[in-house]
Protein backbone atom coordinates (compact mmCIF):
# COMPACT_ATOMS: atom_id res chain seq x y z
CA UNK A 1 0.00 0.00 0.00
CA UNK A 2 1.43 3.16 -1.12
CA UNK A 3 1.79 5.61 1.81
CA UNK A 4 1.37 9.49 0.63
CA UNK A 5 1.99 12.59 2.78
CA UNK A 6 -0.83 14.75 3.10
CA UNK A 7 0.32 18.91 2.41
CA UNK A 8 1.02 20.63 5.60
CA UNK A 9 -1.82 23.01 6.12
CA UNK A 10 0.02 25.88 8.36
CA UNK A 11 -3.60 28.04 8.97
CA UNK A 12 -5.10 24.22 10.41
CA UNK A 13 -1.56 24.15 12.47
CA UNK A 14 -1.70 27.63 13.93
CA UNK A 15 -4.94 27.56 14.78
CA UNK A 16 -4.27 24.37 16.60
CA UNK A 17 -1.40 25.96 18.55
CA UNK A 18 -4.40 28.84 19.40
CA UNK A 19 -6.55 26.75 20.62
CA UNK A 20 -4.20 24.72 22.74
CA UNK A 21 -2.54 27.99 24.51
CA UNK A 22 -6.18 29.14 25.14
CA UNK A 23 -7.39 25.93 27.10
CA UNK A 24 -3.83 25.76 29.20
CA UNK A 25 -4.49 29.65 29.83
CA UNK A 26 -8.21 28.95 31.15
CA UNK A 27 -7.10 26.23 32.90
CA UNK A 28 -4.67 27.95 35.20
CA UNK A 29 -6.59 31.49 34.95
CA UNK A 30 -6.20 32.36 38.89
CA UNK A 31 -3.42 30.21 39.66
CA UNK A 32 -0.37 31.28 37.62
CA UNK A 33 1.89 34.41 38.88
CA UNK A 34 0.74 37.63 37.72
CA UNK A 35 2.84 39.63 35.06
CA UNK A 36 1.88 42.64 36.48
CA UNK A 37 5.00 45.15 36.48
CA UNK A 38 2.42 48.04 37.90
CA UNK A 39 5.00 51.10 38.92
CA UNK A 40 8.03 50.01 36.35
CA UNK A 41 8.92 53.86 35.72
CA UNK A 42 11.02 53.25 32.19
CA UNK A 43 12.76 56.75 33.10
CA UNK A 44 13.62 56.19 36.77
CA UNK A 45 15.37 53.98 38.94
CA UNK A 46 14.29 50.52 40.25
CA UNK A 47 13.46 50.62 44.08
CA UNK A 48 14.95 47.91 45.86
CA UNK A 49 13.55 46.09 49.00
CA UNK A 50 15.05 47.43 52.15
CA UNK A 51 17.68 45.15 53.34
CA UNK A 52 16.83 42.86 56.65
CA UNK A 53 19.18 42.98 59.45
CA UNK A 54 21.91 41.22 59.45
CA UNK A 55 21.30 39.66 55.38
CA UNK A 56 21.27 40.45 51.64
CA UNK A 57 18.34 40.98 49.87
CA UNK A 58 17.07 37.69 48.17
CA UNK A 59 14.72 39.19 45.70
CA UNK A 60 14.10 42.77 44.99
CA UNK A 61 10.23 44.11 45.73
CA UNK A 62 8.40 45.24 43.06
CA UNK A 63 8.16 48.92 42.31
CA UNK A 64 5.70 50.82 44.08
CA UNK A 65 2.70 52.14 41.76
CA UNK A 66 2.14 55.63 43.14
CA UNK A 67 5.74 56.20 42.13
CA UNK A 68 5.08 56.46 38.56
CA UNK A 69 1.88 57.59 36.45
CA UNK A 70 -0.64 55.30 35.44
CA UNK A 71 0.47 55.48 31.75
CA UNK A 72 2.87 54.20 32.04
CA UNK A 73 2.50 51.40 34.72
CA UNK A 74 -1.05 49.82 33.47
CA UNK A 75 -2.58 47.24 35.62
CA UNK A 76 -1.90 44.51 32.91
CA UNK A 77 1.66 43.77 31.45
CA UNK A 78 1.73 40.47 29.60
CA UNK A 79 5.29 39.39 28.14
CA UNK A 80 3.39 37.45 25.07
CA UNK A 81 3.37 39.04 22.01
CA UNK A 82 -0.62 39.92 21.23
CA UNK A 83 -0.48 38.85 17.45
CA UNK A 84 1.22 35.76 16.91
CA UNK A 85 -0.19 34.96 13.74
CA UNK A 86 1.71 37.81 11.35
CA UNK A 87 4.85 36.67 13.51
CA UNK A 88 4.46 33.22 12.37
CA UNK A 89 3.22 34.09 9.00
CA UNK A 90 6.38 36.51 8.54
CA UNK A 91 8.84 33.68 9.84
CA UNK A 92 7.65 31.29 7.13
CA UNK A 93 8.03 34.05 4.79
CA UNK A 94 11.90 34.27 5.84
CA UNK A 95 12.10 30.55 5.87
CA UNK A 96 10.47 30.28 2.07
CA UNK A 97 12.87 32.70 1.16
CA UNK A 98 15.85 30.44 2.64
CA UNK A 99 16.13 33.17 5.14
CA UNK A 100 15.27 31.40 8.14
CA UNK A 101 17.25 32.41 11.16
CA UNK A 102 18.45 30.22 14.36
CA UNK A 103 15.81 29.69 16.78
CA UNK A 104 17.38 31.52 20.37
CA UNK A 105 14.49 29.10 22.28
CA UNK A 106 16.04 25.90 21.05
CA UNK A 107 19.61 27.23 21.49
CA UNK A 108 22.31 25.11 23.49
CA UNK A 109 25.36 27.28 24.44
CA UNK A 110 27.15 24.78 26.69
CA UNK A 111 28.53 22.84 23.31
CA UNK A 112 29.80 25.47 21.55
CA UNK A 113 31.84 26.55 24.76
CA UNK A 114 33.57 23.70 25.29
CA UNK A 115 34.17 23.61 21.55
CA UNK A 116 35.52 27.38 21.66
CA UNK A 117 37.56 26.56 24.53
CA UNK A 118 39.40 23.89 22.94
CA UNK A 119 40.15 25.84 20.28
CA UNK A 120 41.43 28.60 22.97
CA UNK A 121 43.53 25.87 24.35
CA UNK A 122 45.05 25.29 20.90
CA UNK A 123 45.81 28.57 20.48
CA UNK A 124 47.81 29.21 23.55
CA UNK A 125 49.34 25.84 23.39
CA UNK A 126 48.14 24.64 26.80
CA UNK A 127 46.87 21.19 25.93
CA UNK A 128 50.24 19.33 26.88
CA UNK A 129 49.59 15.58 28.37
CA UNK A 130 50.35 15.84 32.57
CA UNK A 131 53.19 13.29 33.28
CA UNK A 132 50.75 12.25 36.18
CA UNK A 133 48.45 11.21 33.65
CA UNK A 134 50.70 9.44 30.83
CA UNK A 135 50.54 5.85 30.36
CA UNK A 136 52.99 4.37 27.91
CA UNK A 137 50.61 1.01 26.95
CA UNK A 138 47.96 4.00 25.34
CA UNK A 139 48.99 4.96 22.01
CA UNK A 140 46.95 8.32 22.15
CA UNK A 141 48.03 11.11 25.20
CA UNK A 142 45.73 13.57 25.33
CA UNK A 143 42.99 11.97 27.07
CA UNK A 144 43.86 13.04 30.72
CA UNK A 145 40.13 11.73 31.82
CA UNK A 146 38.86 8.21 31.76
CA UNK A 147 36.13 7.58 29.29
CA UNK A 148 33.02 6.27 30.96
CA UNK A 149 32.03 3.01 30.25
CA UNK A 150 28.66 2.14 28.18
CA UNK A 151 27.39 0.53 32.24
CA UNK A 152 28.21 3.82 33.76
CA UNK A 153 26.40 5.89 31.29
CA UNK A 154 23.46 3.72 31.03
CA UNK A 155 23.47 3.99 35.28
CA UNK A 156 23.70 8.09 34.76
CA UNK A 157 20.22 9.24 35.91
CA UNK A 158 18.35 10.98 33.55
CA UNK A 159 17.54 14.87 34.22
CA UNK A 160 14.22 15.66 35.59
CA UNK A 161 11.91 17.08 32.96
CA UNK A 162 11.18 20.33 34.85
CA UNK A 163 14.50 20.69 36.34
CA UNK A 164 16.30 24.48 35.47
CA UNK A 165 19.70 25.56 36.43
CA UNK A 166 20.19 28.69 37.02
CA UNK A 167 23.81 29.38 35.78
CA UNK A 168 23.47 26.19 32.72
CA UNK A 169 21.12 24.92 30.25
CA UNK A 170 17.74 23.89 30.80
CA UNK A 171 14.61 22.10 29.09
CA UNK A 172 13.38 22.44 25.90
CA UNK A 173 9.94 23.78 27.55
CA UNK A 174 7.07 24.05 24.40
CA UNK A 175 3.99 25.96 26.19
CA UNK A 176 2.00 24.54 22.87
CA UNK A 177 3.03 21.33 23.17
CA UNK A 178 0.79 18.79 24.83
CA UNK A 179 0.93 17.75 28.60
CA UNK A 180 3.84 14.91 28.95
CA UNK A 181 2.35 11.55 30.30
CA UNK A 182 5.07 11.71 32.84
CA UNK A 183 4.76 13.06 36.02
CA UNK A 184 5.91 16.11 37.01
CA UNK A 185 8.05 16.53 39.76
CA UNK A 186 6.92 18.69 42.77
CA UNK A 187 7.78 22.46 42.85
CA UNK A 188 11.10 22.78 45.73
CA UNK A 189 8.42 25.37 46.93
CA UNK A 190 5.57 23.07 47.87
CA UNK A 191 5.90 21.93 51.01
CA UNK A 192 5.34 18.34 50.25
CA UNK A 193 8.61 18.83 48.57
CA UNK A 194 11.03 19.69 51.35
CA UNK A 195 13.38 17.03 52.56
CA UNK A 196 11.97 16.11 56.19
CA UNK A 197 14.90 15.14 57.72
CA UNK A 198 18.66 16.78 56.96
CA UNK A 199 21.64 15.52 58.29
CA UNK A 200 25.15 16.28 57.44
CA UNK A 201 27.04 13.30 56.03
CA UNK A 202 29.87 11.34 57.36
CA UNK A 203 33.24 11.01 55.02
CA UNK A 204 33.26 7.80 55.67
CA UNK A 205 29.82 7.20 53.60
CA UNK A 206 31.64 7.66 50.20
CA UNK A 207 34.65 6.49 48.71
CA UNK A 208 34.84 9.91 46.68
CA UNK A 209 32.84 12.70 46.96
CA UNK A 210 33.42 13.89 43.29
CA UNK A 211 32.81 12.23 40.06
CA UNK A 212 36.20 11.74 37.35
CA UNK A 213 35.46 15.88 36.07
CA UNK A 214 35.50 16.91 39.76
CA UNK A 215 31.92 18.01 40.14
CA UNK A 216 30.74 17.13 43.74
CA UNK A 217 28.12 14.20 44.01
CA UNK A 218 25.11 15.75 44.67
CA UNK A 219 22.71 13.98 47.65
CA UNK A 220 19.50 15.22 48.12
CA UNK A 221 18.58 15.87 51.95
CA UNK A 222 22.24 16.44 52.62
CA UNK A 223 22.43 19.20 55.23
CA UNK A 224 25.93 21.61 53.73
CA UNK A 225 27.83 23.99 56.03
CA UNK A 226 24.90 23.25 58.91
CA UNK A 227 22.56 25.12 57.55
CA UNK A 228 21.62 24.54 53.61
CA UNK A 229 19.41 21.41 52.94
CA UNK A 230 19.77 20.48 49.85
CA UNK A 231 16.06 20.19 47.56
CA UNK A 232 17.26 19.61 44.24
CA UNK A 233 20.09 19.36 41.84
CA UNK A 234 19.71 21.59 39.02
CA UNK A 235 22.48 20.47 36.65
CA UNK A 236 26.12 22.09 35.96
CA UNK A 237 27.82 24.48 33.42
CA UNK A 238 31.57 24.50 32.96
CA UNK A 239 33.04 25.27 35.72
CA UNK A 240 30.21 24.35 38.77
CA UNK A 241 26.64 22.06 39.29
CA UNK A 242 24.34 24.36 40.82
CA UNK A 243 21.57 23.24 43.89
CA UNK A 244 18.62 24.96 45.23
CA UNK A 245 18.59 24.19 48.86
CA UNK A 246 16.81 25.30 51.84
CA UNK A 247 18.08 27.87 54.19
CA UNK A 248 17.17 26.67 57.63
CA UNK A 249 18.31 29.73 59.50
CA UNK A 250 16.80 32.09 56.96
CA UNK A 251 13.54 29.92 55.76
CA UNK A 252 14.17 31.28 52.36
CA UNK A 253 15.83 29.59 48.84
CA UNK A 254 19.07 29.51 48.02
CA UNK A 255 21.04 28.10 44.66
CA UNK A 256 24.46 27.32 45.46
CA UNK A 257 26.92 27.39 42.95
CA UNK A 258 29.60 24.32 44.16
CA UNK A 259 32.72 24.70 42.17
CA UNK A 260 34.52 22.30 40.79
CA UNK A 261 37.38 20.45 42.58
CA UNK A 262 40.22 22.05 40.74
CA UNK A 263 43.04 24.27 41.89
CA UNK A 264 42.06 26.58 38.66
CA UNK A 265 38.36 26.25 39.15
CA UNK A 266 38.34 27.37 42.43
CA UNK A 267 40.67 30.42 41.78
CA UNK A 268 38.28 31.40 39.27
CA UNK A 269 35.46 30.55 41.74
CA UNK A 270 37.64 33.18 44.20
CA UNK A 271 37.80 36.04 41.51
CA UNK A 272 34.15 35.78 41.10
CA UNK A 273 33.55 36.52 44.52
CA UNK A 274 35.61 39.09 44.59
CA UNK A 275 33.75 40.66 41.71
CA UNK A 276 30.62 40.06 43.62
CA UNK A 277 31.48 41.58 46.57
CA UNK A 278 32.60 45.00 44.67
CA UNK A 279 29.50 44.91 43.04
CA UNK A 280 27.51 44.85 45.96
CA UNK A 281 29.49 47.48 47.47
CA UNK A 282 29.25 49.86 44.90
CA UNK A 283 25.31 49.28 44.48
CA UNK A 284 24.47 48.40 48.32
CA UNK A 285 20.65 49.50 47.99
CA UNK A 286 20.42 46.47 45.07
CA UNK A 287 19.52 48.88 42.34
CA UNK A 288 21.31 47.87 39.61
CA UNK A 289 20.56 44.81 38.48
CA UNK A 290 23.86 42.45 38.87
CA UNK A 291 23.11 39.19 41.06
CA UNK A 292 23.59 39.52 44.66
CA UNK A 293 26.01 36.78 46.66
CA UNK A 294 25.11 36.21 50.04
CA UNK A 295 27.83 34.24 50.85
CA UNK A 296 30.79 31.56 50.65
CA UNK A 297 32.21 28.51 52.23
CA UNK A 298 33.96 25.44 52.04
CA UNK A 299 32.18 22.03 51.69
CA UNK A 300 34.26 18.65 51.32
CA UNK A 301 37.07 20.25 49.33
CA UNK A 302 34.39 22.33 46.61
CA UNK A 303 34.07 25.81 47.27
CA UNK A 304 30.55 27.14 47.25
CA UNK A 305 28.93 30.17 46.42
CA UNK A 306 25.21 31.23 47.55
CA UNK A 307 23.80 33.33 45.85
CA UNK A 308 19.96 34.62 46.22
CA UNK A 309 17.19 32.11 44.17
CA UNK A 310 15.76 33.55 41.41
CA UNK A 311 13.08 32.19 38.77
CA UNK A 312 14.42 31.15 35.77
CA UNK A 313 16.65 32.67 32.59
CA UNK A 314 15.95 34.67 29.69
CA UNK A 315 16.38 31.55 27.68
CA UNK A 316 13.65 30.16 29.41
CA UNK A 317 11.01 32.98 29.01
CA UNK A 318 11.70 32.59 25.46
CA UNK A 319 10.73 29.09 25.38
CA UNK A 320 7.67 29.19 27.29
CA UNK A 321 6.38 32.98 26.42
CA UNK A 322 8.18 33.27 22.97
CA UNK A 323 9.21 30.61 20.98
CA UNK A 324 10.37 31.73 17.68
CA UNK A 325 8.16 34.99 17.91
CA UNK A 326 9.82 36.18 20.57
CA UNK A 327 8.31 38.67 23.61
CA UNK A 328 6.10 42.02 23.29
CA UNK A 329 7.90 45.55 23.09
CA UNK A 330 7.02 46.56 26.10
CA UNK A 331 8.51 43.90 28.14
CA UNK A 332 11.92 44.26 26.14
CA UNK A 333 12.12 47.94 26.65
CA UNK A 334 11.74 47.37 30.79
CA UNK A 335 14.67 44.26 30.47
CA UNK A 336 16.67 46.53 28.07
CA UNK A 337 16.50 49.51 30.81
CA UNK A 338 17.63 47.18 33.75
CA UNK A 339 20.35 45.78 31.75
CA UNK A 340 21.62 49.34 30.71
CA UNK A 341 21.62 49.82 34.68
CA UNK A 342 23.68 47.02 35.51
CA UNK A 343 26.32 47.86 32.54
CA UNK A 344 26.50 51.08 34.01
CA UNK A 345 27.29 49.42 37.42
CA UNK A 346 29.64 46.91 35.66
CA UNK A 347 31.64 49.79 33.98
CA UNK A 348 31.71 51.91 37.46
CA UNK A 349 33.40 49.40 39.11
CA UNK A 350 35.37 48.69 35.72
CA UNK A 351 34.39 45.16 35.70
CA UNK A 352 33.91 43.15 31.75
CA UNK A 353 31.29 40.61 32.08
CA UNK A 354 32.38 39.12 29.13
CA UNK A 355 29.57 36.66 28.58
CA UNK A 356 26.45 38.53 28.76
CA UNK A 357 23.45 36.55 27.09
CA UNK A 358 20.15 35.22 27.95
CA UNK A 359 21.35 32.20 29.63
CA UNK A 360 22.90 34.66 32.16
CA UNK A 361 20.43 36.90 32.85
CA UNK A 362 17.71 35.46 35.35
CA UNK A 363 14.20 37.12 36.25
CA UNK A 364 12.13 36.82 39.29
CA UNK A 365 8.60 35.44 39.94
CA UNK A 366 6.90 37.97 38.34
CA UNK A 367 9.21 38.17 35.41
CA UNK A 368 9.88 42.05 35.94
CA UNK A 369 13.14 42.29 37.53
CA UNK A 370 15.75 40.36 35.88
CA UNK A 371 19.52 40.32 37.26
CA UNK A 372 22.40 39.87 35.43
CA UNK A 373 24.09 36.62 36.69
CA UNK A 374 27.34 34.46 36.25
CA UNK A 375 30.49 36.43 36.36
CA UNK A 376 33.12 33.17 35.97
CA UNK A 377 34.25 34.91 32.77
CA UNK A 378 34.41 38.43 33.84
CA UNK A 379 37.80 40.30 35.01
CA UNK A 380 38.61 43.63 35.33
CA UNK A 381 39.12 45.96 32.76
CA UNK A 382 42.75 46.13 32.87
CA UNK A 383 43.04 42.31 32.25
CA UNK A 384 41.92 42.29 28.69
CA UNK A 385 44.23 39.76 27.27
CA UNK A 386 43.90 39.29 23.74
CA UNK A 387 42.10 36.01 23.11
CA UNK A 388 39.91 34.91 20.10
CA UNK A 389 37.44 32.84 21.73
CA UNK A 390 36.20 35.00 25.29
CA UNK A 391 32.36 34.91 25.33
CA UNK A 392 29.95 32.57 24.14
CA UNK A 393 30.50 32.91 20.02
CA UNK A 394 27.01 33.93 19.03
CA UNK A 395 27.39 37.10 21.74
CA UNK A 396 31.12 38.09 20.59
CA UNK A 397 31.85 41.67 19.54
CA UNK A 398 33.80 41.64 16.23
CA UNK A 399 36.73 43.39 18.15
CA UNK A 400 36.83 39.62 19.98
CA UNK A 401 36.97 37.98 17.04
CA UNK A 402 39.66 40.16 15.35
CA UNK A 403 42.31 40.47 17.98
CA UNK A 404 41.65 43.82 18.93
CA UNK A 405 42.16 45.65 21.94
CA UNK A 406 38.32 45.57 24.15
CA UNK A 407 36.63 47.25 26.68
CA UNK A 408 33.69 47.96 28.10
CA UNK A 409 31.88 48.14 24.70
CA UNK A 410 32.40 43.97 24.14
CA UNK A 411 29.54 43.78 27.27
CA UNK A 412 26.90 46.34 24.49
CA UNK A 413 27.69 44.22 21.91
CA UNK A 414 26.67 41.60 23.34
CA UNK A 415 23.67 43.31 24.73
CA UNK A 416 22.52 44.38 21.46
CA UNK A 417 22.44 40.68 20.42
CA UNK A 418 20.64 39.81 23.57
CA UNK A 419 17.86 42.45 23.12
CA UNK A 420 17.16 41.63 19.17
CA UNK A 421 16.66 37.38 20.44
CA UNK A 422 13.90 39.12 23.46
CA UNK A 423 11.95 40.65 20.62
CA UNK A 424 12.39 38.28 17.82
CA UNK A 425 12.94 34.53 19.02
CA UNK A 426 15.83 34.37 17.03
CA UNK A 427 19.44 34.60 17.18
CA UNK A 428 21.09 37.77 15.17
CA UNK A 429 24.62 36.16 14.07
CA UNK A 430 25.53 32.77 13.80
CA UNK A 431 28.10 31.03 12.65
CA UNK A 432 30.05 27.21 13.26
CA UNK A 433 33.72 29.66 13.41
CA UNK A 434 34.81 33.25 14.14
CA UNK A 435 35.38 33.32 10.18
CA UNK A 436 31.67 32.47 10.03
CA UNK A 437 30.80 35.32 12.18
CA UNK A 438 32.19 37.07 10.75
CA UNK A 439 30.34 36.71 7.74
CA UNK A 440 27.20 36.84 9.54
CA UNK A 441 27.81 39.82 11.32
CA UNK A 442 28.85 41.65 7.33
CA UNK A 443 26.11 40.33 5.72
CA UNK A 444 23.89 42.57 8.43
CA UNK A 445 26.13 45.52 9.27
CA UNK A 446 28.00 46.02 6.12
CA UNK A 447 31.86 45.90 5.89
CA UNK A 448 34.85 46.59 8.18
CA UNK A 449 36.73 49.86 8.11
CA UNK A 450 39.91 49.34 6.84
CA UNK A 451 41.37 51.42 9.78
CA UNK A 452 39.52 48.92 12.39
CA UNK A 453 40.75 45.67 10.09
CA UNK A 454 44.76 46.87 10.43
CA UNK A 455 44.57 47.40 14.28
CA UNK A 456 43.30 43.31 14.56
CA UNK A 457 45.89 41.01 15.77
CA UNK A 458 44.09 38.21 14.03
CA UNK A 459 42.82 39.92 10.83
CA UNK A 460 45.08 38.07 8.61
CA UNK A 461 43.37 34.56 9.33
CA UNK A 462 40.21 35.78 7.34
CA UNK A 463 41.41 38.51 5.24
CA UNK A 464 43.85 38.81 2.62
CA UNK A 465 45.91 41.45 1.46
CA UNK A 466 43.85 43.40 0.01
CA UNK A 467 41.00 42.77 3.09
CA UNK A 468 39.00 41.21 1.01
CA UNK A 469 36.97 38.91 3.13
CA UNK A 470 38.21 34.97 2.91
CA UNK A 471 35.26 33.24 4.07
CA UNK A 472 35.99 29.07 4.97
CA UNK A 473 33.31 26.96 3.83
CA UNK A 474 32.65 23.35 3.30
CA UNK A 475 32.57 21.82 0.16
CA UNK A 476 29.73 20.13 -0.22
CA UNK A 477 31.32 17.25 -2.20
CA UNK A 478 34.39 16.48 -0.36
CA UNK A 479 34.10 17.81 2.72
CA UNK A 480 36.78 19.72 2.96
CA UNK A 481 37.60 23.25 4.14
CA UNK A 482 38.06 25.55 0.79
CA UNK A 483 38.07 29.45 0.56
CA UNK A 484 36.04 31.63 -0.98
CA UNK A 485 36.72 35.61 -1.60
CA UNK A 486 34.15 37.59 -0.49
CA UNK A 487 34.00 41.87 -1.41
CA UNK A 488 31.35 42.92 0.55
CA UNK A 489 30.21 45.89 -1.13
CA UNK A 490 26.87 46.31 1.50
CA UNK A 491 24.96 44.47 3.80
CA UNK A 492 22.25 42.23 2.25
CA UNK A 493 20.31 41.15 5.61
CA UNK A 494 20.00 44.66 7.36
CA UNK A 495 18.19 45.22 10.91
CA UNK A 496 15.39 47.11 9.49
CA UNK A 497 13.81 45.22 7.04
CA UNK A 498 14.23 42.09 9.83
CA UNK A 499 12.47 43.72 12.22
CA UNK A 500 10.13 45.24 10.61
CA UNK A 501 8.56 42.36 8.66
CA UNK A 502 6.06 41.37 10.89
CA UNK A 503 4.82 44.95 11.38
CA UNK A 504 1.37 44.05 9.66
CA UNK A 505 -1.52 45.07 11.71
CA UNK A 506 0.61 47.20 14.32
CA UNK A 507 -0.65 51.12 14.94
CA UNK A 508 1.13 53.55 13.73
CA UNK A 509 2.87 54.49 17.74
CA UNK A 510 3.83 50.96 17.37
CA UNK A 511 5.44 51.45 14.58
CA UNK A 512 7.07 54.40 15.33
CA UNK A 513 8.48 52.82 19.19
CA UNK A 514 9.79 49.61 16.87
CA UNK A 515 11.67 52.16 15.05
CA UNK A 516 12.91 53.63 18.37
CA UNK A 517 14.26 49.93 19.02
CA UNK A 518 15.49 49.38 16.08
CA UNK A 519 17.60 52.62 16.06
CA UNK A 520 18.69 51.66 19.53
CA UNK A 521 19.92 48.22 17.97
CA UNK A 522 21.94 50.17 15.14
CA UNK A 523 23.87 51.97 18.24
CA UNK A 524 24.43 48.70 19.94
CA UNK A 525 25.86 46.56 17.21
CA UNK A 526 28.10 48.91 16.00
CA UNK A 527 30.95 47.31 14.40
CA UNK A 528 33.20 49.80 15.68
CA UNK A 529 33.56 49.77 19.15
CA UNK A 530 34.61 52.89 19.68
CA UNK A 531 31.17 54.40 17.60
CA UNK A 532 29.34 51.88 20.12
CA UNK A 533 26.48 53.71 22.31
CA UNK A 534 27.40 53.76 26.01
CA UNK A 535 25.48 52.63 28.92
CA UNK A 536 24.37 56.12 30.36
CA UNK A 537 23.52 57.52 26.58
CA UNK A 538 21.72 54.34 26.38
CA UNK A 539 19.38 55.07 29.27
CA UNK A 540 18.82 58.10 27.49
CA UNK A 541 17.83 56.84 24.47
CA UNK A 542 14.31 57.60 23.41
CA UNK A 543 13.31 54.09 23.27
CA UNK A 544 14.10 53.84 27.05
CA UNK A 545 13.82 57.62 28.47
CA UNK A 546 10.13 58.51 27.80
CA UNK A 547 7.69 60.99 29.01
CA UNK A 548 5.13 60.66 30.54
CA UNK A 549 2.69 61.93 28.24
CA UNK A 550 4.79 59.72 25.31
Amino acid sequence: MEDTKQPLDEDAILEERRRRREAIKAKYKGQSTPLSVSGLALDTPTPATPTPAGGTPLIPASPQAGDVSREDSPADFSIEKRDITSESAAAAESKAQGEDDSSAADYDPTQDMMDDRMKDKRYHQENEVSSAAYDEVKTSHDILMPEKSGQEEAQEPAKEADEFDMFAEGDDDDMFAPAPTKAKAVRPTDPKALIAQARPMDFNMLDDWDDLEGYYRVILGELIDGRYRVQANLGKGMFSGVVRAMDTESKKLVAIKIIRNNETMRKAGQKEIDILKKLAAHDPEDRKHCVRLERSFDHKGHLCLVFENLNINLREVLKKFGRDVGINLRAVRTYAQQLFLGLTLLKKCNILHADIKPDNILVNDSRNILKICDLGSASDASENEITPYLVSRFYRAPEVILGMPYDFAMDMWSVGCTLYELYTGKILFTGRTNNAMLKSMMECRGKFSQKMLKKGQFTPMHFDEMLNFRSIEKDKLTNKDVVRVINFTKPTRELKPRLLASTSGMKDAEIKELNLFIDLLDRCLQLNPEKRITPLDALKHPFIHRSVKA
